[in-house]
């Protein structure tokens, strides 16, 4: 698992929190599960979905009643991740504020993470 010990690896603004708690008591879930995958013009994709349980190698974060799931093959590029939802008149989501993306794609869907070996 990848973690600075004493620290979460995410956080998560007051929305998101609170959004994330609203769904979980909407699906009766244990959780937010969170991953990326390969895919998109940039590399890689989140992931989002309500989970009913934590995986045995999830790392789980909690905030009050929301409760943050991070899938193994995410951890490594979650770190020092800020999680906030945003409501606008045209779309409402989301938001990764992650340090360790270094370019997005032009619809902001897909991510390209620093390469392990880079500075």
């Amino acid at each position: 698992m990848f973690a600075i010990p004493g620290k979460p690896p995410v956080t998560l603004t007051p929305a998101a929190a609170a959004q994330i708690a609203r769904l979980m008591a909407r699906e009766q879930a244990a959780g937010f599960r969170i991953g990326v995958k390969k895919g998109g013009c940039a590399g890689m994709e989140y992931t989002m979905e309500i989970a009913q349980e934590a995986g045995p190698m999830d790392i789980v974060v909690e905030d009050g009643p929301a409760r943050v799931l991070i899938a193994p093959m995410a951890q490594m590029f979650m770190i020092g991740t800020e999680i906030d939802y945003e409501t606008g008149l045209l779309e409402s989501g989301f938001k990764f504020r992650n340090p360790n993306v270094v370019e997005t794609c032009g619809c902001g869907e897909s991510i390209k993470f620093r390469e392990a070996d880079a500075g």
